[in-house]
């Protein structure tokens, strides 16, 4: 196998990873296929630049750019949309299934009040799966820092859980 072929099957499972995290931050399918492919070009027309350990991060850090960009060419927030995220179990009773949507707006909601990295490691870990190695290498942080950055995340998502439903309860 050669090096570009190698380099080819990389950036393919890697890519995918991206693609996936476009979508979960909200990119429609078309808008995040131009996104990894506008990211794909540059690190090729930079690939002599591009330290090969942190390639990944490189990548990773130009599509999300290449996002944000797009979304404020667009004049539009960026949110978290499970949209493409299936939780219905086929078990499920009516009443079931309503529940479930109104729990996966309430995480909406509360992922869309967290701040842009606390958002970004949430999806990460939990909704895309990614180890801890996975997402420090991706971000291009310390494994400790990570944690300690990701540990933040959770507690501020419970916070803002716990005085959601406080404030539901009081209802």
């Amino acid at each position: 196998m050669s090096e570009h072929d190698e380099l080819y099957i990389v950036l393919q499972e890697k890519t995918a990873t991206i693609f996936k995290y476009l979508i979960k931050n909200g990119a429609n399918p078309r808008d995040a296929e131009d996104i990894i492919q506008e990211s794909i070009y540059k690190f090729i027309l930079n690939i002599d630049s591009v330290d090969p350990n942190k390639a990944y991060s490189w990548l990773f850090r130009v599509a999300i750019n290449y996002y944000y960009d797009l979304c404020r060419k667009q004049k539009r927030e960026v949110n978290i949309s499970f949209d493409h995220f299936e939780l219905v179990d086929d078990s499920l009773l009516p009443e079931d299934y309503v529940q479930q949507i109104e729990m996966k707006k309430e995480i909406e909601e509360i992922l869309n009040q967290l701040t842009p990295l606390h958002k970004q490691l949430i999806l990460l870990k939990y909704v895309l799966g990614l180890s801890y190695e996975e997402i420090s290498e991706m971000l291009d942080l310390n494994l400790g820092t990570l944690k300690t950055y990701l540990f933040r995340a959770r507690k501020t998502f419970k916070d803002i859980y716990r005085k959601e439903k406080e404030k539901h309860d009081r209802k």
